[in-house]
């Protein structure tokens, strides 16, 4: 820590140059932070053990759906208090570009999710219509819906009577007190009744259960017993956690983590070449100065230690105030996403993997600088040569 003030002072003897190489690393934190953050909590799953709500899904894919009667069979496995099933529809509104999730559901669907808060009325409303539909307060404020306006819902997948026409009357809007669970307000949810009397394809099938148990601590046992029931037949399922049957589901239509380690590592490698310039070039203008520290007494390894220090501090600086901007922001972009992104800063598996980036980072794009400053001979650098 003493030689801080020297540090600092190399680093801003040509301030433009370092300022630029700063911010470049600023934005590159700040776009890991935000980037890895919702990676760590989209892969955050967690164990099927201690859950009380479980979903069970065909093993082989999401796309591939279960026969009507499983769950019968589900609803006798001991430990099993409750079961509730859907189905994706995945139709779309007006245009492509307007996707939100959109599924059928079975008649206690809302009971298995009481924290889906439903004027009573309105619940009433839906359940008495066949084509009836239900929205969450984010999805129904994005497209100015309101209770009676029909939604014209076109199928991508079930058609009916060979058209893709799937008119819905908007029967109920519900809303989710919890704001790290705000993502799920925008969806539209509908009878699977009506799905399945009227696609033309698919008949007595479901997507997925729902089941809630009766202690979370059995979650485990229960899981295996009901996957039990399906073993070797052409429907095996797979019985996870909801968090971890919904990051499945996302993986459908792409992976998160792939395309956050594609971004960065794209990002950081331009910035090792950017930084690792930056400092070749400072220590090449220093030679002269690095000679005359020799001079005065400092070490060979005093000397390297010194410009790696310089590097690794140009980076941390520049790496933590990036995160920081990113920790700052994150409520920002929570609530600009709709609850489709529900973080309250960054995690601390990033920070954790950003500091040690940084120091990496450091070393990396400081070492060759700092060796050839360890081996300057003090004659041959005075002398110009």
């Amino acid at each position: 820590m003493k030689y801080l003030s020297l540090v600092w002072a190399s680093l801003f003897r040509s301030r433009t140059r370092t300022l630029l190489t700063l911010l470049s690393v600023v934005a590159a934190f700040l776009l890991f932070g935000m980037l890895d953050s919702v990676r760590v909590a989209f892969n955050s799953g967690g164990s099927v053990a201690g859950a009380n709500r479980l979903v069970v899904a065909s093993r082989l894919s999401i796309t591939q759906m279960l026969p009507f009667s499983l769950g019968t069979q589900v609803e006798q496995v001991p430990g099993v208090r409750k079961v509730a099933y859907a189905a994706w529809f995945g139709g779309i509104y007006r245009d492509p570009k307007n996707f939100f999730p959109n599924f059928s559901v079975g008649p206690n669907y809302f009971e298995m999710y009481p924290e889906y808060r439903i004027p009573a009325a309105q619940k009433a409303a839906f359940e008495a219509d066949r084509t009836g539909a239900i929205v969450g307060e984010a999805l129904a404020r994005r497209f100015g819906w309101k209770v009676g306006d029909t939604i014209p819902l076109q199928a991508t997948i079930f058609p009916q009577q060979g058209s893709n026409a799937w008119p819905l009357k908007l029967d109920g809007i519900f809303t989710i007190d919890d704001s790290k669970r705000k993502g799920e307000e925008s969806q539209l949810l509908f009878h699977w009744k009506y799905f399945d009397e009227a696609n033309d394809y698919v008949k007595g099938r479901v997507g997925w259960y729902m089941v809630q148990v009766d202690d979370p601590a059995h979650s485990d046992r229960i899981a295996q017993a009901i996957d039990a029931l399906s073993e070797n037949s052409d429907h095996e399922t797979k019985t996870q956690t909801e968090q971890a049957f919904n990051q499945s589901f996302a993986k459908q239509f792409a992976d998160i983590g792939l395309i956050v380690t594609a971004i960065m590592g794209a990002v950081f490698f331009t910035l090792l070449l950017l930084t690792g310039n930056t400092m070749a070039q400072a220590v090449r203008e220093r030679i002269p100065e690095l000679a005359v520290l020799k001079t005065i007494g400092f070490s060979n390894r005093g000397v390297l230690w010194l410009v790696l220090g310089e590097s690794v501090f140009l980076v941390v600086l520049g790496g933590v105030a990036g995160l920081a901007i990113a920790a700052a922001l994150m409520p920002a972009v929570s609530a600009a996403s709709g609850g489709m992104i529900a973080l309250p800063t960054v995690m601390p598996q990033t920070w954790a993997m950003g500091i040690g980036l940084m120091l990496a980072i450091g070393v990396v794009v400081g070492l060759l600088p700092a060796l050839r400053a360890m081996r300057l001979k003090i004659a041959d650098a005075l002398a110009g040569r």
